[in-house]
Order: C-alpha cells, then structure tokens, then sequence
C-alpha cells in the first residue's frame, strides 16, 4: 500500500469519526465467514458501520480529530474491527446479544459520550449506558409526574367539593 492510499483510508477513518459520535473497538479475529456475515448483517440492521482497520492508519485519523488518547492507541493491536455509531449503547447492546451464540466479538476499548471504556469487562456498563433520547424522555417524564399528580388532584378534589356542596344545599333545603 502506498502513501496515496494510506492517505485515502486514513481521509476516510477522519471522516467516520467526525460523522459517528461513538466507536467500540473490537476484536472480531476467529470468526468465520458465515458469523462474520452474520455479524455485519445485524451491525448494518442496526445502524452501525463495523469497519476492519489497520492499527496504524486508525490512529493516525484518532489523531487528526484529536481522539487519540493514550489508552486507546494502548489497545490498538492485533486485529481491530470499528464499530461506529449514533447511539452510545447500540453496539454493547449488539456485542452481548451476539456473544449469545459465541465468545466474539471482544471489545478492546470504546468513546461513548466522551469517555474511554477499556477492556471487554466494560460492555456490561456500556450495555447500561443511556442515549441522548433516553435521558431526555427520563427527565420529561420527571418534569410531567409533578404536574400530572396536581391536576389529578384537582380532578379528584373537584368532583368531591361538588358532592359537598351539592349535599349542603340539599340539607339546607329541606
């Protein structure tokens, strides 16, 4: 492979990186075709891009966007697969429903919400993690409960306080 090339991968990586917010590092080595299609078919059902890297070229494009911390290029060995994604879980969640069969795909290392997860350990904490969308309907679900529990209240109370009165004037006319 020539500079020219290397230059043209590494363009593309730097463009990945900038487009998908989220990367999971992976070692996808051992599987066979058949898996491997099968892996890829549920990445793409998914929305996720998996992408097999050479270590070097990804860290240069790590580098260009300014992601290059040292933990992940501590991980960058032997065969690397990419997966890149716009929500933060989506590939833990993909990782650990395909290890229902298997022992692979292994995570290296990941950047979700802007922060390094290393080792496979972490795909249950990253399987955890919530999406922009999910917090954002956590706290609008939080913010709704208050005003749904006063207006409950006035509902009730409302039919009750004209039972009351209701009651009272009939007592008052006889």
């Amino acid at each position: 492979m020539n500079r020219e090339e290397k230059a043209i991968i590494i363009d593309n990586l730097t463009e990945k990186l900038r487009e998908y917010p989220h990367f999971y590092l992976t070692d996808t080595s051992g599987l066979d075709a058949e898996q491997t299609a099968k892996l890829r078919r549920a990445c793409f059902e998914k929305n996720i891009m998996l992408v097999v890297v050479k270590n070097t070229l990804f860290e240069k494009a790590l580098e260009k966007v300014e992601k290059a911390e040292e933990e992940l290029k501590g991980v960058l060995t032997g065969a690397t697969s990419v997966m890149f994604a716009q929500t933060g879980n989506a590939p833990a969640r993909l990782i650990k429903e395909f290890r229902k069969t298997g022992d692979k795909p292994v995570l290296k290392g990941a950047y979700v919400e802007e922060c390094i997860y290393l080792g496979d350990k972490a795909v249950e904490e990253l399987v955890n993690v919530k999406s922009r969308e999910e917090l954002i309907g956590d706290i609008v679900a939080l913010l709704q409960s208050p005003a749904r529990n006063v207006i409950s209240a006035l509902q009730s109370g409302g039919g009750k306080l004209a039972g009351l009165v209701k009651t009272l004037s009939e007592r008052a006319a006889e």
